[in-house]
């Protein structure tokens, strides 16, 4: 393991720390993905690079970050959900990139309500949020399916973008979305 993040899960996932062999399936995603166009687009092997590297400084600089989404029938990667909090952000968020063969399988939805759990739990973190391009359209679908509502606009860095407050971990509906 390449951080101090635990190891916890779903049903169908595992969640956990970044290991070596994540690299190439993060980098086939931030090279290849199309679904890069709702996080800035795609970029090359040396950025992927960067930010493999930088999620595993959070986790150690935090204490939280990105969690690898395993599915746990194949023990493949296919995708991941955490929480940052970059440097001048007033809070942290719950984000969440599937990559493409976890893609049209509720892995996302999964991984959030799992995510967002530990954060209250765990970290004694409050209602996240989530900053959303208006274009990412199934990023905003899965905000608002995990019940978060539409707070503001954003300016994030040059993005025209919405901030989504999501539940608390203890609300009545979050509790629900963990039973089921």
């Amino acid at each position: 393991m390449l951080t101090n993040a635990p190891t916890s899960g779903t049903k169908r996932l595992t969640l956990r720390g970044p290991i070596a062999s994540d690299l190439a399936p993060f980098t086939d995603f931030i090279v290849n993905s199309k679904r890069m166009d709702g996080l800035g687009n795609n970029g090359t092997s040396d950025k992927a690079w960067g930010a493999f590297i930088s999620d595993i400084g959070y986790w150690q600089m935090r204490g939280y970050g990105f969690f690898m989404v395993v599915d746990r029938a194949t023990d493949t990667p296919v995708g991941r959900s955490g929480i940052l909090n970059h440097v001048g952000w007033s809070e942290p968020e719950l984000a969440y990139h599937m990559f493409d063969n976890g893609e049209g399988h509720g892995y996302a939805y999964e991984a959030g309500v799992a995510v967002r759990q530990w954060a209250g739990q765990v970290l004694n973190l409050g209602p996240l949020v989530s900053i959303i391009a208006k274009t990412n359209t199934r990023s905003i679908a899965l905000a608002k399916r995990l019940g978060a509502v539409a707070e503001r606009d954003y300016d994030h860095g040059g993005e025209n973008a919405t901030i989504y407050r999501h539940l608390p971990h203890n609300h009545p509906d979050a509790i629900a979305q963990v039973a089921a």
